[in-house]
């Protein structure tokens, strides 16, 4: 770890506990997550109160999620939307749709959620096909080389007003690096072209830097 990016953790540590907070229970889920060997890429403490805070102020009330990992995002997302809301969470990996699960039940928010385990392309086009009520925050944390697919999907599942959010948006800068042609990279790439581009969006992008080093978060609104 750099200077700088010792730097960017002491200062995230310092808002969290500022700040923030992080419970016995979101502390208790990413721990169950490194215990199960899950990789450690769940979303910063204060990023997690951001995405809560957006669903807030957006009055979701039906948020879908993709990539769920071990449950940490979803647990502030499950939190943000409150008794009457819901979350539907998509996750490839059965084992760490797993620990999700056990990780939400244990956050008492489980009965809010509903896990959809598969591809996030099938998984998100069966929900579109079969006509499914629109969602008013879309979390996009899944894997980079099919985000504008997500984008397109997401739009499709979705009304005038709902909120779209990427995560992983800069990757160390590698957006700007045109000898990085990676799938990843191109794949974020063309969703930030999409977002600049489409008449149904208006967006803009923040690059952050803090304990998951240096990226950032795109945010849209739906026409």
């Amino acid at each position: 770890m750099t200077s700088a990016e010792q730097a960017w953790s002491g200062v995230d540590a310092y808002l969290v506990d500022e700040v923030v907070g992080e419970d016995d229970v979101l502390a208790a889920a990413r721990a169950r997550g490194r215990e199960r060997g899950l990789p450690p890429i769940d979303v910063a403490p204060n990023q997690g109160a951001f995405l809560a805070l957006v669903a807030q102020l957006a009055g979701a009330r039906r948020v879908l999620e993709l990539g769920t990992l071990a449950g940490y995002s979803t647990i502030w997302l499950a939190r943000a939307v409150g008794t009457a809301g819901h979350v539907t969470t998509v996750e490839r990996d059965p084992r760490h749709a797993e620990v999700a699960r056990e990780n939400l039940d244990e956050a008492g928010v489980g009965e809010r959620v509903r896990i959809e385990v598969g591809a996030a392309l099938d998984v998100l086009a069966g929900l579109a096909d079969a006509g499914t009520e629109p969602y008013d925050l879309v979390f996009v944390d899944a894997d980079k080389a099919n985000m504008p697919a997500y984008l397109e999907l997401a739009l499709r599942l979705t009304r005038s007003g709902s909120v779209i959010v990427g995560d992983n948006v800069v990757r160390r800068g590698a957006v700007v690096d045109p000898s990085d042609q990676s799938p990843d990279v191109a794949g974020v790439r063309a969703f930030l072209h999409e977002l600049g581009t489409d008449p149904r969006l208006e967006a803009t992008v923040l690059q952050t830097v803090g304990s998951k080093g240096w990226d950032g978060f795109a945010i849209a609104r739906v026409r």
